[in-house]
């Protein structure tokens, strides 16, 4: 390796120096002068990162010693806090051209030019900085580079067991018996009360230096042989071996053990000196760091499933079942995790399963795709939890609002069981309506369907009641599988939705991906805002041939059946008519060959860009029916981001802009004969429900757990009243009438 007098010598001289029974100084100046020594570097410098998210310079080797302990540097200012905001090395031939170069006068470093720095990453965290500099204008090589990344690992776990590295313990344990609320995000609905399993899904990796490469390489090679074996053996297994949205994530996760980039990475990590344990632990470090500076969700889940691969191949080299899967679970056991992978949760026993909590994670990660699949409460965002709870601790999950008690006091557990027991309770009145018509006092019937995207969702059609489903999310499928699925799969997924359905009408939305809905084997589009960029009917419409492949399994699945397809984010009329002239050429051709047709075939678009509602005049002939995509139709109408935590609640559903405008596509959709219905998060809630059926509404579609209390709202109320009240709510000044309709609902004994 250019530059060095071989690695794995270092490696074991650092190790003997941090073992020194000297002071922990004394150690460090020595770490730096030995590394200077081996990279034949005129300066070799050690920054620490500080709790005032701060760098100090702790060692140095070439720098002015009177700098130590006094120089800092804020994470992001110069280039050592350049390394450390981005978790990235720094390679420079001339350090002091670079725009970020920041002049430290007390370090006397201006007479260096080449800078070559690394973070020091502790899982996945940036512990500190680690540089060489030399006098001369030099460009570092890539071994170098690798080399000192190796060195900067090995560093790490040297500083953290000489406790250089603060781990914070006494903080933690002064908080290890306190009452603990944290606000997270919901990942899948449904309260649970139980105790903390830690699902522990790091191996403490202890020996770091390899003795023999050779071997290290076998050991690693004959550990990835072993888990991609085991994955395919989860793949056989009774409970997955069938289609459906388990094994397309496991799927997935076959797909990244099989990548040969990841391998070689590690390979290579082995080849700088580490052991097969320290290569996996080095590459799995710079995927955390990736993970946690990575803004786009799809490309953040997908690291998390990188990181769960990890984990499983340290189990394997170590021989350590790890997880708690396989341990004494409690009956009513919540697990607790840094990340996980689907798989990983698979692996618990489901029977005694009830909650789970993530410090990561977000509503489209695999995970949570197979904690709603498993009914379990689950919550995501829960900044540092696997460092705030112990294994027993009591702990109640509230997965509807994303609401986590640990330790909770007497009156907590007593409020929340209570809940609980009034949630029991209200399922049972709702299952107790089920078959009952949606019919309001009046006499008005109000057609209730379910949003649905996967099979996991179609018992709950059943459960619910509900009168069909109005909303089929063709992209979930593409979304959880590791390839683009076949047609042959397309139909058997949509066949078997339709046979589920019975007589119940089920309303097929074509491919919405694009924005933040991007598919693993589909090149991301770099977009300033995604959410009005290449998306929906506008890929479609680019690539046709991947929405006439859809448009003949659905015509295909729906022989001797009603079909109802739509096209979602149309702008303008013509996209319309472009995306139904693919659907008239697909009928064209089943003709043509004498082949089977569906008994009918209903093409509609949904509402959700402003734009088009003032061509409705013009649209409204050519369709045959009309759906409102709520989400997206409110954000565009206001301009508000539902996705923005400092906007995402700034405009009110029950706004009078926003009903008015709805009101206004009701009446010309009437005015036109056109069937109309809305699909999204506000037909979810029942006094927005309520606001949409005194518009006018007769057909809403929402999520299955939603149904019930609608259903019971429906029931209890007089909808011409409620219309001829909202009469004078249209023009109002103010922000939002929702006080005045929960108002009319409490006098007129509405059941919200």
């Amino acid at each position: 390796m250019s530059g060095t007098t071989g690695p794995r010598v270092l490696l074991r001289r650092l190790r003997e120096a941090m073992a020194e029974k000297s002071e922990s100084q004394a150690r460090l100046d020595e770490v730096v002068h030995l590394i200077a020594q081996n990279m034949v570097a005129e300066v070799c410098s050690i920054y620490l990162m500080q709790p005032s998210d701060e760098l100090e310079l702790y060692a140095t080797e070439g720098l002015k010693p009177s700098a130590v302990h006094k120089t800092r540097l804020k994470v992001g200012t110069g280039l050592v806090g350049d390394i450390a905001a981005h978790a990235r090395p720094l390679n420079l031939s001339d350090a002091q051209a670079h725009p970020n170069f920041a002049f430290r006068p007390e370090t006397g470093e201006e007479i260096y030019k080449s800078l070559m720095g690394v973070p020091i990453l502790r899982s996945g965290r940036v512990a500190g900085v680690l540089v060489v500099q030399n006098r001369t204008m030099r460009h570092y090589s890539e071994e170098e580079v690798e080399a000192l990344e190796t060195i900067a690992m090995v560093l790490a776990e040297l500083a953290a067991a000489s406790d250089l590295i603060s781990s914070d313990d006494e903080t933690a344990d002064a908080a290890a018996q306190q009452p603990l609320y944290l606000e997270g995000t919901s990942l899948s609905g449904g309260i649970a009360l139980g105790h903390v399993v830690l699902h522990e899904p790091r191996v403490h990796v202890t020996r770091l230096i390899a003795e023999d490469e050779a071997i290290e390489s076998e050991r690693l090679e004959k550990a990835v042989y072993e888990l991609r074996s085991s994955i395919d053996k989860m793949l056989t297994t009774s409970d997955l071996s069938h289609a459906g949205e388990h094994r397309e994530v496991l799927q997935a996760t076959r797909m990244f053990a099989n990548d040969r980039g990841w391998l070689k990475r590690m390979l290579e990590a082995v080849k700088t000196g580490l052991t097969a344990e320290a290569a996996v632990e080095r590459v799995q470090n710079d995927t955390r760091a990736r993970m946690m500076r990575q803004t786009d969700p799809y490309l953040r889940d997908r690291l998390h499933d990188l990181d769960d691969l990890a984990n499983r191949l340290l189990r394997h080299l170590t021989g350590v079942a790890l997880s708690s899967a396989s341990g004494a679970l409690p009956e009513d056991a919540i697990i607790v995790a840094r990340n996980m992978g689907p798989a990983e949760l698979l692996d618990y026993d489901k029977d005694r399963l009830r909650g789970l909590v993530l410090e990561e994670g977000s509503a489209n990660a695999h995970v949570a795709i197979v904690a709603r699949a498993l009914g379990i409460a689950a919550i995501g965002r829960a900044n540092d939890i696997p460092e705030r709870v112990e294994d027993g601790d009591a702990i109640i999950v509230d997965g509807d609002t994303g609401e986590l008690y640990v330790r909770p006091s007497q009156d907590i557990v007593e409020a929340y069981s209570e809940k609980a027991r009034f949630r029991a309770r209200r399922q049972a009145q709702y299952k107790a309506i089920r078959h009952e018509p949606s019919v309001t006092l009046d006499g008005a019937k109000v057609e209730l369907n379910v949003n649905a995207g996967l099979m996991v969702d179609l018992p709950h059609l059943e459960e619910s009641g509900a009168d069909g489903i109005g909303l089929f999310r063709t992209e979930l499928q593409f979304m959880i599988a590791s390839k683009l699925p076949s047609q042959r799969e397309q139909v058997e997924l949509y066949g078997d939705v339709m046979k589920s359905a019975g007589d119940r009408p089920v309303v097929f939305r074509t491919l919405d991906i694009g924005g933040d809905k991007m598919l693993p084997y589909m090149q991301k589009a770099e977009e300033e805002n995604p959410a009005l960029g290449w998306r929906a009917i506008r890929i479609a419409l680019d690539r046709p041939a991947l929405l006439r492949h859809q448009v003949r399994a659905l015509l295909t699945a729906a022989v001797g059946r009603d079909l109802h397809l739509m096209f979602p984010m149309v702008a303008e009329v013509s996209e319309y008519e472009r995306a139904r002239a693919l659907v008239d050429k697909e009928l064209a051709r089943l003709d043509q060959h004498g082949r089977d047709k569906p008994r009918s075939v209903a093409v509609g678009t949904m509402l959700e860009v402003p734009a088009l509602f003032w061509q409705m005049d013009a649209l409204l002939p050519k369709v045959d029916f009309i759906s409102i995509g709520s989400n997206d139709l409110i954000q565009f109408l206001f301009a508000s981001d539902r996705g923005n935590p400092r906007v995402a609640h700034r405009y009110d559903l029950l706004s009078p802009g926003a009903l008015n405008f709805l009101r206004q596509v009701v009446l010309v959709c009437a005015r036109h004969k056109v069937p109309l219905s809305l699909c999204g998060e506000m037909a979810g809630s029942p006094l927005e429900a309520m606001a949409l059926l005194g518009l006018g509404l007769r057909k809403i579609s929402m999520s299955p757990a939603a149904i019930g209390p609608v259903k019971m709202m429906v029931r209890s109320l007089n909808v011409s009243e409620l219309e001829a009240f909202m009469e004078d709510l249209y023009t109002r000044p103010d922000a939002s009438v929702r006080e005045a309709l929960q108002g009319y609902a409490d006098a007129q004994g509405v059941a919200i």
